[in-house]
């Protein structure tokens, strides 16, 4: 039942992007609470449950790091934290060969992070991209926050080509404070240049994940019958034959994938491959374990 509500297929036909991010945090939490328990012990003496309806500002995400449970401590402090979510606006963010577009997946874990980030009372901002910086919403805890990034990933609207270079030079210049990059992109880039751009950010000591959103159809296409592609962001178009989707193409897309990971862990980053028809806990799962891990 808990998955239903991390479907992302499910997630589309909800109209506002705010009951989204609820929705999909609370089936999260749901299914953590489901999970066995493994008893009490005196380390967890100030510690009770959670429990459905309990303020997720009370949650001790650093135990939950530890044990994958949701406990409440009592009287627990801010955190203080600080989150930049970084979304591809670029063309080839709005295919998808199901209902959901890899644009309306990035969405819809970018506004979770955000309803998590404000149940946290963490500073969050936004920048969304693609060959310009279409939107800069400033990381702040300010009233009407929440709502101000929901507006900015809501009306990211799909155009152009990718530049990576522009949103890291961006934030490099107005960043004052260290904290956590959240990037979410289909990276068709060659992974040394986009490694090269988000680099000096993770030098300054901020965390970084790298989130590549896929479509299924890009992992393992299906073809019966020769097809003519056609690039989003550039119109080229390439002839290809059933034998080439599924040999040299899948061979490529595996070796860019894994030249992505391997860059961006030689880097000190995190990296999250994410099928835009998989539930969206695996994302929230990777982002909490991390935020947590290096308070």
């Amino acid at each position: 039942m808990t998955q239903r509500f991390l479907d992302p297929v499910i997630l589309a036909s909800v109209s506002k992007l705010d009951l989204i991010a609820k929705t999909v945090v609370d089936g999260f939490v749901a299914g953590l609470h489901r999970s066995p328990d493994f008893g009490f012990s005196q380390e967890f003496a100030e510690y009770r449950a959670y429990t459905p309806g309990d303020d997720l500002r009370h949650v001790d995400w650093s135990v939950y790091a530890r044990s994958e449970r949701l406990y409440l401590k009592r009287f627990r402090g801010e955190t203080n934290s600080q989150l930049t979510v970084l979304l591809d606006a670029s063309n080839s963010m709005s295919f998808g060969s199901g209902k959901v577009s890899k644009i309306d997946y990035a969405r819809f874990t970018a506004a979770s992070l955000f309803y998590l980030a404000n149940a946290q009372r963490d500073a969050a901002g936004l920048i969304v991209f693609d060959d310009e910086i279409r939107n800069y919403v400033q990381p702040s805890t300010r009233q009407g926050q929440f709502h101000r990034l929901l507006h900015g990933v809501e009306h990211a609207e799909p155009r152009q080509r990718s530049d990576y270079a522009k949103p890291f030079a961006l934030l490099l210049e107005f960043l004052r404070r260290r904290g956590m990059i959240v990037v979410f992109s289909d990276f068709y880039e060659k992974p040394e240049t986009i490694v090269r751009a988000v680099e000096p950010l993770r030098y300054r000591g901020n965390d970084v994940i790298l989130f590549h959103v896929l479509d299924p159809r890009e992992l393992d296409p299906k073809i019966q019958d020769p097809v003519i592609l056609v690039d989003l962001e550039t119109n080229d178009s390439l002839e290809v034959s059933p034998a080439y989707a599924a040999r040299e193409y899948r061979a490529k897309i595996s070796a860019h994938i894994d030249a992505m990971r391997d860059k961006a862990k030689g880097s000190g980053m995190d990296y999250f491959l994410m099928d835009t028809s998989k539930p969206l806990d695996g994302a929230l799962r990777e982002y909490l374990s991390i935020r947590q891990g290096r308070l």
